[in-house]
């Protein structure tokens, strides 16, 4: 058999039957892993992540659902003028295209106010140093109660109506006051010599002897 012969359809039909048999089912397969990639990777699907700032997380949730999503808190921020429990950021981020079915991880404003170390300031500031501290620590301060010592020296802090002692702590952004000296020294008496001073200007000690 020449090669002509080998080639022609008449002579060697089963050949080019064959032969266009399994292109038709080699471009078969290959169409159909190709779509089968397309529905598994959702390919040219698309789902735009809608703001859920300031939602709670149920509210949230079910607005995510709608579209397709899943949500998950991942993560938790104290911020003062926001409402507990609400979301403060969400990744990804709202106006992000992403594929339906994808987690969407939210951070929310915890719902317990976090407590904060109160600084150091008794027994070893003034008052302008000691409201320098106070406030540059987050929190607020009212007006200061006056007690008898040094004038404009800070002998400790009350919060409520309680003195702080340190390392002790409070909730960010809470009132604090300061117990400041009002410049009045205390006199103490001594109860052991009597100090008696005499027309002439001179001094006395005298001491009771009834017990000789």
């Amino acid at each position: 058999m020449t090669i002509k012969e080998f080639f022609s359809f008449k002579t060697n039909k089963y050949f080019w039957l064959n032969l266009i048999a399994m292109m038709a089912v080699v471009i078969l397969l290959l169409f159909g892993v190709l779509k089968w990639l397309d529905v598994y990777t959702r390919h040219g699907e698309a789902v735009v992540v809608p703001d859920v700032k300031g939602m709670t997380v149920g509210e949230a949730e079910m607005l995510l659902r709608n579209h397709g999503l899943v949500c998950v808190v991942s993560d938790s921020n104290y911020v003062k003028n926001k409402p507990a429990g609400s979301i403060l950021e969400l990744n990804p981020s709202a106006g992000q295209k992403v594929k339906e079915g994808r987690t969407i991880y939210l951070t929310i404003n915890t719902l317990d106010v976090p407590l904060r170390l109160v600084p150091d300031v008794a027994d070893n500031s003034s008052v302008r140093q000691a409201q320098a501290k106070i406030l540059a620590a987050g929190f607020k301060l009212s007006e200061s109660e006056l007690i008898s010592g040094e004038k404009d020296w800070v002998y400790g802090v009350k919060y409520k109506g309680r003195q702080l002692n340190m390392g002790d702590k409070v909730p960010v952004g809470a009132t604090l006051t300061l117990l400041v000296g009002d410049g009045e020294t205390q006199v103490q008496d001594s109860d052991s010599l009597e100090i008696v001073e005499d027309a002439a200007g001179t001094t006395d000690v005298s001491t009771d002897d009834s017990w000789f």
